[in-house]
């Protein structure tokens, strides 16, 4: 990160002083202000008596924050003054003099309240980002592995012409090379058949005690992120790719041998939309194509009545779990790469919460205790470990996806966010993220959107859910995770760490540091 990098610069009585506030767990706005203090006061004394010590590094990193304060303190003043002068004008009557101090005013307050933001974020990314310090257990057949397939000829969408799910915008034969890729690259295979029964085995192995794979009649969920939907009717908002679906329907029957009629693709919340259903329903017509009010060739979700429960209790607890879910043997849990209000990102673990029997239309569902960090940075009881430590959740997902083929800044919305981020060059991003440590890869999903995202909302302390589910048999929040209250604790779910920059993106496992994150590269064509 560029924070963290110039964080790293600064020196080392700077850098014990943060870290000290840090050990204080002092609101990032009140760190900000005080470090740009002492920032400015030392720049000062060290300048002034020998102006050429303004070229040394130290220094070139303290000017931004001092500048950044001065323009701060000088837009606080003279909003102050523009707002007492246009008053006093309105007093004598001078309305003219009075409109234009106020115009004054209110641009200087434009000017305070985002250099404000601004620099809190980046002074805040500096306290709560620490890369390559790794947490909790790995897990899969290659331990913390997230492979990344690449893939640039995928997505061509203009930004502006017609949907961006359109056929003439999207190549499906690169998308299912994108997805095979992508699963050599999690198993170290070259067959997609063999990935698939490597991926089961492991799975029956770890959590069955059982040396088989796929068994014929076994049924398999896949709960794809719909929450966009406002019926059957298709949107052009950020919604599950109808592309990166139809290629894993296609490998599951083709490759790993799963009949149509045991496998359901879902999102039990939300509406099914055409886009994905024509296409999909069309060349596979016997899956099971599950949706919250049924009709038009899906059917309707059922739920099983207080199949959900809660570690911690707290209000408008939505207990009822999709009958999908519970009825099937194994998950895939396919993701989007987005933003989203109140915790920062929606990856892996909160696309759980769709399973549960929550309103059709998403504004309807406020997120209350436990879906969200606190603002401050104190620990607290989050859901993420119960959804991912579920019997009938986390627990029987076999395969977790991420799909960042288009992503979002923000949680609902037309995809808009073309990536700056090497290797993607200002294009879509083109990517699919997998793994069977369904931590790690919320954790490489969540680099990524920072890096690309530092001023998306409620990014600070994102990371503290992750915390949660890695340390989840003894987490910070002293929280004790029985998502069945049957009195059996989670222990760890995953490994998570940050990385060590954006520009290598290495995990403690690529520089052989620790046994954290593996992340694998992979460009597809």
């Amino acid at each position: 990160m560029k924070s963290q990098e110039k964080f790293q610069k600064l020196p080392n009585r700077l850098k014990s002083i943060v870290i000290f506030f840090q050990k204080m767990r002092l609101p990032a706005k009140v760190v900000y202000l005080l470090i740009s203090i002492l920032a400015t006061i030392w720049f000062l004394i060290r300048v002034i008596p020998k102006p050429s010590r303004a070229t040394y590094p130290c220094m070139q990193v303290a000017a931004p924050i001092m500048s950044g304060f001065v323009i701060w303190i000088l837009a606080l003043s003279g909003a102050t003054f523009a707002f007492k002068k246009a008053k006093h004008k309105l007093i004598e009557a001078k309305y003219l003099a009075a409109g234009l101090f106020l115009i004054i005013g209110i641009a200087a307050t434009s000017v305070f309240t985002a250099q404000s933001a601004k620099e809190t974020k980046a002074a805040s990314l500096d306290i709560w980002y620490k890369p390559n310090i790794p947490l909790g257990d790995a897990k899969g057949m290659h331990p913390g592995r997230v492979a990344w397939g690449h893939n640039d000829q995928i997505a061509s969408w203009d930004g502006k012409t017609g949907f961006w799910w359109e056929d003439r915008f999207n190549n499906q034969a690169e998308t299912d090379k994108l997805l095979a890729q992508t699963l050599f690259t999690l198993t170290d295979l070259q067959d997609e058949k063999a990935s698939w029964n490597e991926l089961f085995r492991f799975f029956n192995k770890t959590k069955h005690q059982v040396d088989a794979g796929y068994r014929k009649g076994q049924k398999i969920a896949v709960k794809i992120n719909l929450n966009n939907t406002y019926s059957q009717e298709s949107n052009n908002e950020i919604n599950a790719n109808p592309f990166l679906v139809l290629s894993l329907i296609k490998s599951l029957v083709n490759e790993a041998g799963i009949a149509q009629e045991d496998i359901t693709i879902t999102d039990p919340s939300r509406f099914f939309t055409n886009n994905i259903f024509d296409k999909c329903h069309s060349a596979y017509p016997n899956v099971h194509y599950v949706d919250h009010n049924g009709g038009n060739g899906r059917e309707k979700s059922a739920f099983v009545k207080d199949g959900f429960q809660y570690s911690f209790d707290f209000d408008r607890q939505t207990r009822d779990l999709a009958s999908s879910m519970v009825e099937a043997d194994y998950i895939i849990d396919m993701a989007l790469l987005k933003g989203h209000v109140s915790q920062g990102v929606t990856l892996c673990a909160k696309n759980f919460f769709g399973c549960t029997s929550i309103e059709d239309d998403w504004h309807k569902n406020a997120h209350c205790s436990g879906f969200s960090q606190n603002r401050e940075g104190k620990r607290q009881y989050s859901v993420y470990p119960d959804f991912m430590g579920h019997k009938d959740l986390g627990g029987k997902t076999m395969l977790f996806l991420i799909d960042g083929i288009y992503s979002n800044k923000f949680v609902n919305g037309v995809p808009e966010s073309k990536w700056a981020l090497a290797p993607f060059g200002n294009n879509w991003p083109g990517s699919l993220f997998a793994s069977q440590d369904g931590v790690a890869i919320d954790a490489v999903g969540l680099d990524f959107a920072i890096t690309e995202w530092p001023d998306a909302p409620d990014m600070m302390y994102s990371d503290h859910y992750l915390e949660e589910m890695a340390l989840a048999g003894n987490p910070p929040s002293g929280i004790a995770y029985d998502p069945e209250r049957d009195g059996t604790r989670l222990t760890s779910l995953g490994v998570t760490e940050h990385w060590n920059n954006p520009i290598d993106k290495k995990y403690s496992r690529n520089l052989k540091t620790g046994n954290g994150i593996e992340l694998i590269y992979q460009k597809v064509n």
